[in-house]
């Protein structure tokens, strides 16, 4: 799955910033270099490990479910989506920890392997001004966890498309597409018109 994510993300120009697999689903974080680079890339991901999965285990036909989930997120963002990348297994599957579970980029950015796939964002840079710090800082974010409203609000996010980020960071995503991009506000809309 790694070398068929590495070989198509290449190809199509997506930044993979953050990963985990699991047994039935996984999670990525990633910076396509244009609008159509993430959906070309999850076609070629598709065909290029469905086709070995098959081969290998004598099956036909598919493993997903339906297209996949997206969102898009302020950088700010980034450190909460990849924690919650790391902490993924142990707290959907009771799996073990972040420095045990091999298949995350969580020992890349502890500096405990050097990964190939992974191309460190921005904001991993802004951890600290050497590896070390970067590395200490990181892990001290995934030890630290985060809190069952972040955990929902990520979940959220991904599940319904919303964009995660300030409310300035949304309206200026909103004015480039027709899609709603954040959750309405609860209750009836107010009325505009004057009573008569």
């Amino acid at each position: 799955m790694l070398e068929a994510l590495l070989t198509a993300s290449r190809q199509h120009k997506v930044a993979v910033h953050g990963y985990v697999l699991l047994a039935d689903h996984f999670h990525l974080l990633l910076t396509p270099e244009t609008d159509t680079a993430l959906p070309l890339m999850m076609q070629a991901l598709g065909r290029q490990y469905v086709r070995h999965f098959n081969q290998r285990y004598d099956r036909r036909g598919t493993l997903w479910e339906g297209r996949f989930k997206s969102t898009v997120l302020q950088d700010t963002h980034w450190l909460a989506a990849a924690t919650f990348l790391d902490s993924h297994p142990l707290r959907t599957h009771g799996g073990p920890l972040a420095p045990e579970y091999p298949w995350s980029s969580h020992g890349h950015y502890t500096g405990a392997k050097a990964d190939r796939l992974i191309t460190p964002h921005p904001a991993y840079w802004a951890l600290g001004n050497t590896p070390f710090a970067r590395e200490a800082a990181y892990q001290a974010a995934v030890q630290e966890g985060l809190n069952p409203a972040q955990n929902g609000e990520l979940t959220d996010a991904v599940t319904h498309g919303w964009a995660l980020g300030s409310a300035e960071f949304v309206a200026e995503l909103q004015k480039n597409t027709p899609r709603r991009l954040a959750r309405k506000a609860a209750g009836r809309p107010i009325s505009t018109e004057k009573k008569k």
